[in-house]
């Protein structure tokens, strides 16, 4: 069976919409439904049903769901060991969201390579969903992400806590709060605790997914808003940022997300023990 089909039918199942799927998968609405009729067709089962709330899967769809896992866990596994670069014995690939890249993989990758030489590395950054997606799929072994899913045949384990802070291009109080205020968004855990903390807040005027950014833009045109600690210390220390006295302080988690026990190679586990590693010695810093 084209390996195609397999991945079109699982992002439609993941997405529950025939166009997100096409979006995901970059190629047309037409394409994805041509792929799913040709795959349905082989099989002699209708794999999903439309309706007004989005596409769901039918009782074959279901059933199929695990298989199709499977076949595209395996070739991705083939395909790894037959490009294997000579004098390498495995290809790990990892994943991980972008702000997690000089905290933890930027230090990781030199201590796997003196650690376990023979083993290639291949380093990937994604959103969470895409990582746990690729994690459930088999195109990577190891994802490091905010905020995982549980998903069958994978374990999740915390692996460090960062504080966000409250800080401000000038000093300012509490309730000094104005539309030069910048929302990070931080996951859904976060937006929680925020909307509880400031449940007035009005609709913030700058509104950013991903924290370089909105740390760049405060750092440039003034402004305040949340941010991890470690990043901000030194411009703290250096007078270029000020914490916001009394302001609440946020916790948020940081989770690695490998295959489970009856699918871990050696090597893995020693990437996994590299990355506690690394984590740990992040913590004191």
């Amino acid at each position: 069976m084209n390996i195609d089909l397999a991945r079109t039918f699982l992002e439609i199942a993941e997405t529950g919409n025939f166009n997100k799927a096409a979006e995901r998968l970059a190629v047309t609405q037409s394409t994805v439904s041509m792929r799913i009729k040709g795959l349905e067709d082989e099989l002699g089962r209708s794999l999903f049903k439309r309706g007004k709330a989005g596409t769901e899967l039918t009782l074959a769809g279901q059933q199929f769901r695990r298989y199709a896992s499977n076949l595209v866990r395996m070739w991705e596994q083939a395909r790894h060991e037959v490009a294997l670069p000579p004098g390498f014995r495995a290809v790990l690939t990892v994943g991980g969201q972008f702000s997690l890249w000089d905290r933890l993989l930027l230090r990781w990758v030199p201590w796997m390579r003196a650690a376990i030489p023979d083993v290639a590395l291949r380093v990937e950054v994604e959103m969470a969903d895409g990582l746990m997606r690729q994690l459930a799929e088999g195109l990577i072994d190891i994802g490091l992400m905010y905020s995982p899913q549980s998903r069958p045949g994978l374990i999740i384990q915390r692996l460090l806590e960062e504080q966000l802070v409250l800080v401000s291009s000038a000093p300012r109080t509490l309730q000094q709060w104005d539309d030069r205020y910048v929302f990070v968004d931080w996951g859904p855990e976060y937006r929680a605790a925020h909307a509880q903390s400031f449940p007035d807040l009005p609709a913030p005027a700058v509104t950013v997914s991903l924290g370089a950014l909105g740390l760049q833009h405060v750092l440039a045109n003034g402004g305040f808003g949340y941010f991890p600690l470690r990043v901000v210390r030194p411009y703290l220390q250096a007078g270029t940022l000020h914490q916001v006295p009394e302001a609440p302080t946020f916790r948020r988690s940081a989770f690695i997300v490998f295959p489970s026990e009856d699918e871990q190679a050696d090597w893995l586990l020693t990437a996994v023990r590299g990355l506690r590693h690394i984590a740990a010695l992040d913590n004191e810093d």
